[in-house]
């Protein structure tokens, strides 16, 4: 026993006369008790520690009940603001996979808020460095983060979800901090937080841009790695949870006792009165406390067996496809509940309008293979609270790529999107065949499991890798500023930089890499899918060739609203609203050509007019093509002309009354007097009739 447990000013033993084992974590009761509830298979008790704010101890109560394997009862003292631990107590024995450790003041995993951070002691281990098989019984309470009871009455009034159609959709993935902390008409005190992107100025740039959801990236209490922040670096990216429950604190200006919570949620109604869905990137694939030479600050002291996966001849290690030191233990109850109750929280507490799960292939390993009738999947297809949000996989993790390989209930980022595209228009022969695939919403991949074009979620870049501006302007990526020698970070690109890397005065290149911008932006937002934006790409923002910023809190990741390229933003929401008003450009099912169906349809044609055949798509200098697209409901037929190659293109057109929608080549101004248009090297331009 430790002197802080010794030195409590009241212990008790809760109350087991109505206690229930059921929700997990604290319940607060109308009669003013509060009811606390945590799982663990192999503790022998598990202690609540109430603390003040340097964390000092100031009641502890063993939780006297167990039903199961829930230990549960009253505590006094827990109420709205209460700062709080578990410590668990029970056997030592790594080869085993039991690793408590009574002298570590835990996380409670259903915890709805967190004060405080990690701070990188040798305290918070549960072992010692130089003997990770012996146990340390140094207590680790001052150095810790503790959870803080969240009891919310906000008033939601008539908060509605937007519940946009998966066809009406436009996502844009963006940083709750770097979105505002430098826009200059956000007041200071609030850029960076989640108050901050519900300032009318930031919802006003998501409005006038024409998007239609925002994809959070990680918003889960997450600990800053101390790697770097030994280096001076930071984790922006958020990949490290330690909290399903509660939204990070750092980004809160109304602090981190408790306040996070109903900043977060006046910020879903903002953004939902202007008609915005949020999406959460959420990591449930794994958390913060690693391998076996890892922290313990929350389940591995709680019930490593159960809530981690273990290596089956080695207990003492952890199976790991996330690449992280540890997955969570998808195949067993508690961890599935852990999930499920999280998802379930954000949605009904929390209003928000859907996920997309990090590694979402390490969610179906009950065992080691990928398993698509998985009990994940299961929970997730029968349960009724998240039947009308919006499920978005991303379909690998570091033991398997599997991109259209989940069920018909979710989109999936696809990758093969982002690859084919970016080739095509760096000019890769043999491209324009698999082009045709993704811009018709890859049925190669999804048509013959009878899915629909929604299911694939488009994209050319994301928070991981290269931004657009950078995209076209580095042959290579730059991670100097990472500290890990530019070995860090995807080193298969398929970039191009025009003609120079980086910075550069030449006009000609400059004026190539503009046009190249916007001929992806344009593959994007044309192409049938969902389409999803990378946050700031629209004003051309840069990370000065850096493909990996998950470190990078500060300047180089953060939005540049005054440097904005506010040309291209103008494109962009061009296009976004062309998108909106025809759903020619946005099917919902696959088409086919014009022969088969004369309202709907998409045809391939040759520069001289003549439709594409099999020699044509098997001739791999080919790198221009006109795309005809027409759908029932809508008045237009558009022409899609798109030519990659270093050469003008002129194209012969189908008979029709043409004029000029978008093309991403300034100087071209097409009127309908003639039956061809000449289209400049690596250019687009859209016709409409």
């Amino acid at each position: 026993m430790t002197a802080a447990k010794t030195t409590a000013e009241s212990t008790s033993t809760a109350s087991t006369s109505t206690s229930v084992p059921y929700p997990l974590g604290v319940s607060l009761r109308p009669d003013g008790k509060a009811d606390v509830a945590v799982y663990s298979e192999t503790a022998d008790s598990v202690t609540v520690v109430i603390v003040d704010e340097s964390n000092n101890e100031v009641s502890s109560t063993d939780l006297g009940s167990r039903t199961g394997h829930v230990f549960h009862g009253f505590v006094d003292g827990l109420d709205h603001g209460t700062r709080y631990g578990l410590r668990v107590d029970g056997p030592w024995d790594p080869p085993e996979g039991l690793r408590h450790n009574v002298d570590k003041l835990l996380l409670d995993p259903y915890a709805r808020a967190v004060a405080g951070s990690v701070e990188w002691d040798e305290a918070v281990f549960s072992h010692h460095h130089e003997e990770p098989a012996t146990l340390n019984e140094v207590d680790s309470a001052r150095f810790m983060p503790v959870s803080v009871v969240s009891h919310s009455d906000f008033d939601w009034g008539s908060d509605t979800p937007p519940r946009i159609p998966l066809d009406a959709s436009v996502v844009y993935e963006v940083h709750v901090k770097g979105f505002t902390a430098r826009h200059p008409d956000v007041d200071e005190s609030l850029r960076g937080t989640y108050a901050g992107l519900a300032h009318p100025a930031a919802i006003a740039a998501l409005v006038d841009l024409g998007v239609t959801a925002v994809e959070l990236l990680p918003v889960h209490q997450f600990v800053q790695d101390s790697h770097l922040l030994e280096d001076g670096r930071r984790n922006y990216w958020g990949y490290n949870s330690i909290g399903f429950f509660a939204p990070h604190n750092e980004y809160s200006s109304a602090g981190d006792e408790g306040g996070q919570v109903d900043e977060f949620k006046t910020m879903v109604k903002a953004l939902h009165e202007a008609g915005i869905e949020v999406i959460l990137d959420v990591v449930y694939n794994h958390t913060a406390e690693g391998n076996h030479l890892g922290p313990t600050l929350s389940l591995k002291g709680i019930d490593n067996r159960s809530y981690y996966r273990l290596v089956d001849s080695d207990r003492s290690s952890y199976f790991d496809t996330t690449g992280t030191g540890n997955s969570l233990n998808v195949g067993h109850p508690a961890a599935l509940a852990l999930i499920m109750d999280s998802l379930r929280y954000w949605v009904t507490e929390m209003h928000v309008d859907g996920f997309r799960f990090d590694l979402a292939s390490t969610l179906t390993r009950q065992d080691s293979a990928l398993d698509m009738h998985s009990a994940f999947l299961s929970l997730v297809h029968q349960d009724p609270t998240l039947a009308s949000v919006k499920l978005i996989a991303e379909p690998w993790d570091t033991h398997g790529y599997q991109v259209g390989g989940f069920p018909a209930r979710w989109s999936e980022w696809n990758g093969k999107f982002r690859d084919d595209v970016r080739d095509f228009w760096r000019g890769v022969e043999g491209s324009l065949g698999a082009l045709a695939q993704r811009i018709t919403g890859s049925p190669d991949v999804y048509e013959d499991t009878r899915r629909p074009t929604l299911a694939s979620v488009n994209f050319v870049t994301a928070h991981d890798g290269f931004t657009l501006a950078d995209l076209n302007s580095y042959d290579d990526k730059h991670n100097d500023a990472n500290g890990e020698d530019n070995t860090d970070g995807e080193s298969d690109n398929r970039s191009w930089g025009c003609g120079a890397e980086g910075p550069t005065e030449d006009e000609g290149i400059l004026a190539l890499r503009a046009r190249q911008q916007r001929n992806h932006l344009a593959t994007l937002l044309l192409s049938a899918g969902v389409p999803m934006i990378l946050g700031g790409d629209e004003i051309g923002r840069t990370q000065n060739g850096n493909n990996n910023a998950y470190c990078q809190d500060n300047e180089l990741s953060w939005f540049d609203w005054a440097g904005g390229d506010r040309d291209l933003q103008q494109f962009t929401t061009d296009l976004i609203r062309l998108r909106r008003d025809h759903p020619a450009l946005r099917p919902i099912w696959f088409r086919h050509a014009s022969e088969s169906d004369e309202k709907t349809y998409v045809d391939f044609h040759r520069a001289d007019g003549q439709q594409f055949g099999e020699e044509d798509w098997a001739d791999d200098s080919a790198l221009s093509m006109l795309v005809a697209m027409a759908s029932e409901g809508d008045d237009a037929v558009f022409a899609w002309l798109v030519n990659a190659s270093s050469s003008p293109v002129e194209f012969t057109l189908p008979t029709g009354n043409w004029k000029q929608s978008l093309s991403s080549d300034p100087d071209q101004a097409y009127e309908s007097a003639g039956p061809s248009i000449l289209i400049r090297e690596h250019s687009f331009t859209l016709l409409m009739r």
